[in-house]
């Protein structure tokens, strides 16, 4: 370490950032590794950016499921070039983004914007899908019946997904509940079309969504807190109200309120990308619909900082700390 950066090891090959030990970010560090070997259906690509997600912070913790012995390349999100065709392309991998050259399934590549950046097109992926798959298993991407709106509870919705999940409920007409520790993040996502901020540190969301609702709650919940919260969440909903679990970022097993499922008729639902992904019948037409947005200069990712790949130690502590907003993107 050296001025809070990373000191490069020269190995000889591609530069990457690395998972040398399964305990937290200070284990991260550059180094040369071999060059991909591309298996059936990838092609190769030149990376300019990637994309930081919680997950993998909890990854660098062996908290993700799946995650492999060290070491291993960090990272699931990237943006580049492909090299066989020169396009600009932004990508989604379980592992490896976070390097110089990354071997990637063709069907989990999605043409950049022209107008977008790099650091924009690295933000895309994750966020934007999972926002947007959340939206669809909750039914949010069907007008509500007559006399009804949508309502959705949006929990850490000053980061990327909830960034993403705003722009997307908003195009949607989705009457918006959003959680965060700050009130100068919630008036930022505001100007994105959050109507409802909630300080969850001076204020109990559960309470408060029910009284702005009469007591009647939401049509769904974004949840990727885990804990308590996944009994709160559903404690939140309406009658045949959906929580949408995606994430476990306080490390703590999820809870459930078994009355509050009998209750209301309310479900549980699980929202991995990873799988989803492997999936053309629901990423298809995801993507077109995402795209005809994007079109539209009606979806713009949100980036808080952007940091050089030497800085990967303080950006994965930005997001572990909860001091980021948006997207934190390495440029590599």
């Amino acid at each position: 370490m050296r001025d809070g950066g990373i000191l490069p090891v020269k190995l000889g090959g591609v530069k990457a950032l690395v998972i040398t030990s399964l305990s937290g970010p200070d284990a991260l560090a550059i180094q040369d590794t071999a060059e991909p070997t591309l298996k059936l259906g990838q092609t190769l690509v030149r990376v300019a950016a990637g994309g930081l997600n919680f997950a993998d912070v909890m990854t660098t913790l062996g908290g993700y499921p799946g995650t492999p012995q060290p070491p291993f390349i960090a990272g699931r999100e990237f943006a580049g070039v492909e090299v066989s065709s020169g396009r600009r392309v932004m990508g989604y991998t379980q592992w490896a983004a976070f390097a110089a050259d990354v071997g990637a399934y063709s069907n989990r590549l999605w043409a950049v914007p022209e107008h977008w950046t790099d650091e924009q097109a690295a933000a895309f992926p994750v966020n934007y899908f999972t926002a947007y798959l959340a939206y669809w298993q909750a039914g949010m991407t069907q007008p509500p019946p007559p006399g009804r709106s949508h309502r959705a509870l949006i929990h850490a919705v000053a980061g990327g997904v909830g960034t993403a999940a705003v722009q997307i409920g908003h195009i949607l007409d989705v009457e918006m509940f959003g959680t965060s520790s700050s009130d100068e993040k919630l008036a930022r996502v505001k100007e994105l079309g959050l109507q409802h901020g909630i300080n969850y540190k001076r204020h109990d969301y559960e309470e408060v969504v029910k009284n702005l609702t009469q007591g009647e709650g939401v049509d769904a919940v974004f949840e990727m807190l885990g804990g308590e919260h996944t009994a709160k969440s559903l404690r939140s909903v309406r009658e045949f109200g959906r929580v949408i679990q995606y994430g476990t970022a306080t490390g703590k097993p999820p809870q459930l309120d078994v009355r509050a499922l009998y209750a209301k008729s309310a479900s549980l639902q699980g929202l991995w990308l990873t799988y989803l992904c492997q999936k053309p019948e629901i990423m298809e037409p995801a993507w077109k619909q995402l795209s005809e947005w994007i079109a539209q200069r009606k979806l713009t990712p949100v980036i808080g900082q952007v940091l050089a790949l030497d800085q990967a130690v303080e950006a994965y502590k930005l997001l572990q700390e909860g001091r980021n907003y948006g997207k934190v993107v390495l440029k590599i």
